[in-house]
């Protein structure tokens, strides 16, 4: 009899993960025999009382198609997901980009899927002003933010006039360059969008980051954007486009803080499977998740409410992941 199985949190996470890694570790699945069953680690959206509705679905659904039990386990954080797989007690993880570029790299684990949010499996970080006469060589236009039926400005090409932005970079990133002296609004050093991205930007177009810019650290993409469009900050950066996080606080933010410049594109999260499941599970089980969102309307609010996700896709871009990966590496330590 198939079985449908799903833990959450204390003795009896701990209790399923040294299960899990026991039966998909040993001969017979190395040989090419399916596991009895597999463990799933992510870290979701929601908390508490709502875990167990939010993973049942998807564990079910994945039984199901598979014939096999699936556990759904969750992880304390993005990097405890990686130590999981590297110690066998989950087979196959949903996480965010720099723990994939880690499970692959540190436990030869294979990518399978990548996030997809509103279309897109990749982001630019943004670069905002409050004075465009400094980091604009044209003149600001407006475009459609699509997701938020916004319209937004940008100048330096980013988006054409009147048209769906698209968010698309590297662009303009040649201006950061007019930074040097300027106070420039950055997130936490773990802030891919806020910080990472944005810095090596910088520092390749000649900016020593520590010594040419005077750093104000915010708290969020929004109090990035605010204190650009206060002017407590004349550059600030923040994914796109967080600027309609404060559009209703800030009815004139268009005007307040123009994008002029965009990143290299930051990748989404996805999903990662250990190298030790057979070709053909791990094939079976991509095709199912890729197929997941579509599945029926409570998978499409199911995968929402779980992981933030619309779908997942697998074109995975593997390059993009190994980029975040080098990126990551310059701030380590």
């Amino acid at each position: 009899m198939r079985t449908k199985t799903l833990l959450a949190t204390g003795a009896a996470a701990t209790l399923a993960l040294g299960l899990a890694g026991c039966s998909a570790g040993d001969d017979a699945a190395a040989d090419g025999e399916w596991p009895e069953s597999i463990t799933i680690s992510l870290v979701p959206s929601v908390e508490g009382e709502d875990l167990a509705e939010a993973l049942d679905p998807l564990s079910s659904y994945l039984a199901d198609g598979l014939g096999i039990e699936v556990t759904g386990t969750v992880a304390t954080n993005y990097a405890a997901t990686v130590e999981a797989l590297g110690a066998d007690q989950a087979q196959v993880i949903i996480t965010d980009a720099g723990s994939l570029y880690q499970a692959t790299e540190q436990y030869d684990a294979d990518l399978i899927l990548r996030d997809v949010r509103f279309g897109a499996t990749s982001y630019a970080a943004v670069a905002y002003t409050n004075d465009p006469d400094t980091y604009c060589e044209d003149e600001p236009v407006m475009s459609m933010y699509d997701a938020s039926d916004i319209e937004l400005s940008y100048c330096n090409g980013l988006e054409e006039d009147g048209a769906s932005a698209t968010g698309q970079g590297p662009k303009g990133i040649e201006m950061l360059a007019e930074a040097d002296g300027a106070k420039v609004a950055l997130q936490a050093a773990t802030s891919p969008a806020g910080y990472q991205y944005p810095v090596v930007a910088m520092r390749e177009q000649g900016l020593d980051t520590d010594a040419d810019i005077e750093q104000i650290p915010v708290e969020g993409n929004n109090n990035a954007v605010l204190a650009v469009a206060n002017g407590d900050a004349e550059v600030g950066f923040a994914y796109w486009d967080a600027r309609t996080t404060v559009s209703e606080e800030v009815p004139d933010i268009a005007e307040k803080a123009v994008a002029f410049a965009y990143t290299e594109m930051i990748p989404n999260g996805g999903v990662a499977a250990s190298s030790a499941l057979p070709d053909d599970l791990t094939a079976e089980l991509t095709t199912l998740m890729d197929e997941y969102a579509d599945s029926s309307d409570e998978a499409a609010d199911v995968m929402f409410d779980l992981v933030g996700l619309s779908d997942w896709t697998d074109e995975t871009a593997e390059d993009e992941i190994t980029r975040y990966g080098e990126i990551l590496e310059q701030f380590a330590g």
